[in-house]
C-alpha cells in the first residue's frame, strides 16, 4: 500500500464514516444533514490530510478538526428552521466533533502500523552526508512509521563510516532520483554551495519527488510551521510544489485561452484602428515580429504593433539612450499598452501565457544565462505578457538580477490566484496611465539630435553585474567596461523593447523594451 492509498483513502474514508454516523445519530438524514456532511468532509480533506505528511499527530490536527466542524455547524444552523430542528442539528455537529477525532486516531494508528510492517515506505535520498544527514538517515531507519526508507546519500565526496552509500554527486540529483525511483529528497546541510544546490534541485521540478529541507538553526526553533514534519526532533520543511506539479497547473492554459480569446474579441475595434494608424504613420510592416526564447528556452516569434521606424540591428544591439525613431503613433501605443495586444495571438497559439516571465532574445538570453545565476531557470514555465517582476516596478533601468529573483519566486510559489492578482495590478497600472516598462517620452531635444547611440554587444565587453551608474544612465568606468544597472531585458517590445528592454536593448523596430 503506498501513500496515496493510505493517506488519500484511509483517512478520508474514516472521516466520512464518522461524519455520516453523526448525521444519522443526530436525526438529520435530510438535505441539511447531507449538506453538513459534504461541506465538513470537503473542509477536512482540503486542510488536514496532505499526501506528503510524514508525522501523523492527532494532537497537532485536533484544533483544526474541531474548528472546521464547528464552523460548518454554525454556518448552516440558520437553515435548520424550527427550534427543535436547530437543537437536532447542533447535536449532529457535537457528535461529529466527538467522532471525527476518534476516526482520525484509528486511521493514524492503522497507517503507522502498515508503515512499521514495510507497507507504503517511500525510497528517500538524503542530500548531504554530514552529521545532520547521518542523523536523519539513522532516525528514518529506526522509525519506519514516518513512511520513508533512506536508500543513500547524495554528496560531492565519499565519506567513511556512513550508514548508507553515497550514490552520486549533487549535480546528478535529477538523474539519481529517476535511477533509484526516489519519492523523497531530504536536504540536510550539503557541502555544495546553496546557489549550486538550488539549480540542481530545480532540475527536479517535473519529477514525482517531494523535497524536504532541514532548516538552518532548527536547534533554535527556526522553520517550524504547518508545512513542517517533526522527525525525532529534527524538523523537515516541505518545499512548495513547483508550478508544473501543482494540481491547478492545467487550469492555467485553459485560463489563458479564455482570457486571450475574450480580450481579442473585446478589443477588436482597437486592434483595427491601431493597425491602420501604424500603417499610415511610417513605411514598414504593421506588426513587429522578433524571435524570443519561451518555455524551456525554445524559440518563439512574438508580435507587437510597430511603434518605431525600422532598423536591422535589433538582435545584438543595446540602446543606452532614448531612441528618436519612435513615431508619434508609436508613443501613444506604448503609453496605452495597445502595442502589446497582438501578443494575445501568441497566447492563443500556445507560445506565451498571460502571466509569466517576460521573453528575451536568444543572443541576450545566452549572455545573461552565463552571467546571472538562475537566469535560465526563469524559462521553466511559459513566458508571459506581464509578470511578477513587472508589477514590482522592475522595468527599464533596473536590476536584471532582481528580476530573475522575482521571476523564479513566482515559479516556486505559483498559484492561479497570484496570476489573477498580477493581472489586476497590471490593469490598474494601465488604467492609471502608468507604464510598467516605459519612462518619459524622449524630449524634443533628443528627437532633434537624431537616433540615440546603441552598443553592439558583439564588439563591446560589458560588465553585466555592475551597478555603477551616473544618474541611473550608466557610464564608462575607465577599465574598458560599460557599466549600467542590470537592465531588464525580458523583451516584449517590438524591436525588442518595452519595460524590460527599454534602454537595455534596441530591436528591429527601435530600442528594446519588453
Amino acid at each position: 500500500m503506498d501513500r496515496d492509498l493510505s493517506l488519500l483513502v484511509v483517512v478520508p474514508l474514516l472521516d466520512a464514516v464518522a461524519v455520516l454516523s453523526a448525521v444519522w445519530l443526530g436525526h438529520r438524514p435530510d438535505a441539511l444533514g447531507l449538506a453538513f456532511a459534504a461541506t465538513t468532509l470537503i473542509l477536512l480533506a482540503a486542510a488536514s490530510t496532505r499526501p506528503t505528511r510524514l508525522t501523523l499527530s492527532l494532537g497537532k490536527d485536533l484544533g483544526g478538526i474541531v474548528g472546521r466542524i464547528a464552523f460548518v455547524t454554525f454556518a448552516l444552523s440558520p437553515l435548520a428552521g424550527s427550534q427543535g430542528d436547530l437543537l437536532s442539528f447542533l447535536r449532529t455537529g457535537a457528535i461529529a466533533i466527538a467522532f471525527v477525532p476518534v476516526g482520525r486516531a484509528i486511521s493514524y494508528a492503522f497507517i503507522r502500523t502498515l508503515r512499521k510492517r514495510g507497507f507504503g515506505l517511500e525510497p528517500t535520498l538524503i542530500v548531504g552526508a554530514g552529521p545532520v544527514g547521518v542523523t536523519v538517515a539513522n532516525v528514518l531507519r529506526l522509525a519506519p512509521e514516518h513512511g520513508l526508507i533512506p536508500i543513500g546519500f547524495v554528496d560531492a565526496a565519499e565519506s567513511i563510516d556512513l550508514p548508507l552509500p553515497v550514490v552520486g554527486p549533487p549535480d546528478e540529483i535529477a538523474s539519481l532520483v529517476a535511477r533509484y525511483g526516489a519519492r523523497r529528497l531530504i536536504v540536510a546541510f550539503s557541502s555544495t554551495p546553496d546557489q549550486n544546490l538550488v539549480a540542481f534541485l530545480r532540475g527536479c521540478d517535473r519529477l514525482q519527488v517531494d523535497i524536504h529541507v532541514v532548516p538552518r538553526f532548527f536547534e533554535l526553533g527556526m522553520g517550524i510551521d504547518d508545512t513542517t514534519d517533526d522527525v525525532a526532533g529534527i524538523p523537515l520543511t516541505l518545499l512548495h510544489r513547483a508550478a508544473h506539479r501543482s494540481m491547478a497547473w492545467p487550469l492555467k492554459r485553459a485560463f489563458d485561452i479564455f482570457v486571450a480569446a475574450f480580450a481579442l474579441l473585446l478589443t477588436s475595434p482597437l486592434l483595427a484602428l491601431s493597425a491602420v494608424a501604424v500603417r499610415l504613420s511610417s513605411p514598414g510592416p504593421v506588426l513587429f515580429r522578433q524571435k524570443r526564447l519561451g518555455e524551456d528556452m525554445k524559440p518563439i516569434e512574438i508580435m507587437k504593433f510597430r511603434t518605431m521606424r525600422t532598423n536591422n540591428d535589433s538582435d545584438t544591439t543595446w540602446s543606452v539612450a532614448r531612441d528618436a525613431r519612435l513615431t508619434p503613433i508609436g508613443r501613444v501605443l506604448r503609453q496605452t499598452h495597445l502595442d502589446e495586444l497582438p501578443q494575445l495571438i501568441n497566447v492563443l497559439r500556445g507560445d506565451m501565457s498571460i502571466v509569466g516571465p517576460r521573453p528575451e532574445r536568444p543572443y541576450f538570453a545566452e549572455l545573461f544565462s552565463a552571467e546571472i545565476p538562475g537566469y535560465s531557470d526563469r524559462h521553466r514555465v511559459p513566458v508571459g505578457i506581464t509578470g511578477w517582476a513587472q508589477v514590482h516596478g522592475l522595468n527599464g533601468d533596473t536590476s536584471i538580477e532582481q528580476r530573475v529573483r522575482l521571476d523564479n519566486r513566482y515559479i516556486e510559489s505559483w498559484s492561479l490566484w497570484r496570476d489573477l492578482v498580477i493581472i489586476a495590478r497590471t490593469g490598474a497600472a494601465v488604467v492609471s496611465g502608468l507604464r510598467l516598462d516605459e519612462g518619459e517620452p524622449a524630449t524634443t531635444e533628443a528627437a532633434e539630435a537624431g537616433p540615440a547611440p546603441v552598443i553592439d554587444l558583439r564588439l563591446t565587453e560589458i560588465d553585466l553585474r555592475s551597478v555603477e551608474t551616473e544618474n541611473g544612465n550608466g557610464h564608462h568606468n575607465g577599465n574598458g567596461h560599460v557599466t549600467r544597472p542590470m537592465t531588464p531585458v525580458d523583451g516584449a517590445g517590438e524591436n525588442g523593447q518595452r519595460a524590460d528592454d527599454r534602454a537595455a536593448h534596441p530591436s528591429t523596430d527601435g530600442p528594446a523594451r519588453p
